[in-house]
């Protein structure tokens, strides 16, 4: 089967950063061809680090070394991959944070990131990364999200969102301090949180998303006795958003408002802050959790959750959640092929 012929999107695989548990994950995903059924899978990185990988998972790889995914065959049994020949695994630390891995890491997304310009690839799913190394590896963005927004020249409201067993999470504000975080919950930043999920889930083929807003204060303000932002800054919001169209309802107590979704009520909950929403999807499913970046040209899913220093090389690390985010990639890069990007974000 060459590239014409095959209609499955194609998606750049980077093995995240090397001193985690990517690599692993990516080989152990590679060695089987267990997701040959949704997607064409090309490496993006150096052939190095995913090798240590395989050694780490106990599995055996056959790559077929190119210069461009336009050039991948996918009919051969042997693995493509674009050779960066950028990182030598060997003299970097396993299994602790590395400024420089992080670097690297950044110099490996950026080059997934040209090629998605370029059209040779229909999405990009990465392995854990770890933030910190990034930043101190000279790429001064708090998190890997507004790295992307910037190389892709984007203009426009973007947010990341969890996915979790059809339930769209996402959130007002995210990788800031709870100090900042409160400064910037304001009516503009909630109404761009849920037009911005509205229009990623309706994307995903969601016809009318149901959105649960959560309340900031304990007990939803308890009618202003703890704090008036749900009465003065949400409540409005939310009816603004409603009078758009957009099917949402709240403010909820953040406390018992993820139940309500869990039990099916919700499609999605915009929560005010990150520890607010990511602390109750991950109690309710740590390794099948996948992270999207909404509302850019370019599909970027990776797994929920980190770097997991801790089981680096032990040959145990879950593949459940990197899984879970090639095929949401698949799915995204097929409807964005069929619908363009969505104009409402």
């Amino acid at each position: 089967m060459t590239n014409r012929d095959d209609e499955r999107p194609l998606i750049a695989l980077v093995p995240g950063d090397c001193t985690g548990i990517g690599p692993e994950q990516t080989a152990r995903i590679l060695s089987d061809g267990r997701m040959a059924d949704v997607a064409r899978l090309l490496v993006v990185g150096d052939r190095r680090v995913v090798e240590r990988g395989a050694r780490q998972a106990g599995v055996t790889l056959a790559f077929a070394e190119v210069d461009s995914p336009s050039r991948a065959r996918f009919d051969r049994g042997a693995i493509p991959i674009v050779d960066l020949k950028n990182t030598d695994p060997d003299v970097l630390p396993t299994g602790e944070m590395s400024p420089e891995a992080g670097r690297l890491t950044g110099e490996t997304l950026a080059r997934a990131v040209d090629f998605a310009k370029a059209g040779e690839v229909d999405a990009i799913s990465f392995a854990p990364l770890n933030k910190q190394a990034m930043y101190k590896g000279g790429w001064k963005f708090p998190d890997e999200h507004k790295m992307f927004a910037h190389l892709l020249a984007h203009v426009g409201p973007f947010s990341e969102m969890n996915v979790l067993e059809g339930q769209w999470m996402t959130r007002v504000t995210s990788h800031v301090s709870l100090r900042e975080a409160i400064d910037q919950i304001g009516f503009d930043s909630i109404c761009r949180a849920l037009r911005l999920a509205d229009a990623t889930m309706r994307h995903a083929g969601i016809a009318k998303p149901r959105i649960a807003v959560a309340a900031l204060n304990p007990h939803a303000g308890e009618g202003g006795l703890f704090g008036r932002e749900e009465i003065e800054i949400i409540a409005p919001a939310v009816k603004a958003m409603q009078a758009e169209g957009i099917d949402c309802k709240g403010p909820y107590p953040s406390d018992t408002v993820y139940l309500k979704a869990f039990a099916g009520e919700f499609d999605s909950v915009t929560a005010m802050y990150h520890d607010q929403g990511q602390i109750a999807t991950k109690l309710k499913g740590f390794n099948k959790g996948v992270t999207v970046t909404a509302g850019l040209a370019t599909v970027f899913t990776t797994p929920a959750h980190g770097t997991a220093y801790d089981i680096v090389g032990k040959g145990i690390a879950d593949v459940g959640a990197f899984e879970s985010a090639i095929s949401l990639a698949a799915m995204l890069a097929c409807r964005q092929k069929e619908m363009g990007s969505p104009d409402r974000w």
